[in-house]
Order: C-alpha cells, then sequence, then structure tokens
C-alpha cells in the first residue's frame, strides 16, 4: 500500500529542501523522523511534517498499519511559483528579485 502527501508553495528554493530530502531517501519512518529532528534547517521542519502527514494518511485508509512497517518510498522536490519583486537601483533602475518556492511530494509504502 503507497500513501502520498505533498506540501505546496513552500517558502524555501527547490535547492535548499532537496539537500534535506536526499538524506533521508529510502530511509524507514522512524528512522527519517530521528534525522529530520536533528537537521537544522528551516525546511527540515517542513520535510517532517509532510512526512508525518503521509503516515497519518496511512493510518487513516488502513488502521491496522504499524508505523514500524512504513518506509519513504520516493520523495521529491519540484519547484514552485516563483514571486517577483523589485528593488529599487541607483539612477532610478531596478534589479528583479525571485522569491522561489517548492512543492515536496512524499510517498510512503509498506511493502
Amino acid at each position: 500500500m503507497e500513501v502520498k502527501a505533498s506540501y505546496n508553495d513552500l517558502r524555501v528554493s527547490p535547492q535548499k529542501v532537496r539537500l534535506v530530502v536526499n538524506e533521508i531517501r529510502g530511509y524507514e519512518f522512524a528512522e527519517a523522523v530521528d534525522l529530520l529532528k536533528n537537521i537544522h534547517k528551516k525546511s527540515a521542519k517542513a520535510v517532517l511534517k509532510t512526512i508525518k502527514s503521509a503516515a497519518a494518511n496511512a493510518k487513516v485508509f488502513n488502521p491496522d498499519i504499524k508505523e514500524s512497517d512504513l518506509y519513504v518510498k520516493k520523495i521529491f522536490v519540484d519547484a514552485g511559483t516563483v514571486w517577483k519583486r523589485f528593488m529599487p537601483r541607483a539612477r532610478g533602475k531596478a534589479d528583479r528579485i525571485l522569491r522561489r518556492t517548492s512543492k515536496l511530494t512524499v510517498v510512503l509504502s509498506d511493502e
């Protein structure tokens, strides 16, 4: 059985989130949660929240399932919407600032 959870418009760039995501790919649920609690990055909290949400989804679909049976089958990050902002510069010019967001998707499985 596979369950899925996603986090859209995470206010961290995809490049930074991928650093955290690559550390927990393939781990069991409990190990992944322990690792994420010890990673001191803003995106680690969001990844932890999403993994816990996927585990809760698994409980809803199959109440008999144990968290010890789950593992991270797939986890990936895509680019979300980019917020465009401008910063005033000298002589009436402006520079564009790109505020990047991420889409995080987690798939847990018990097989």
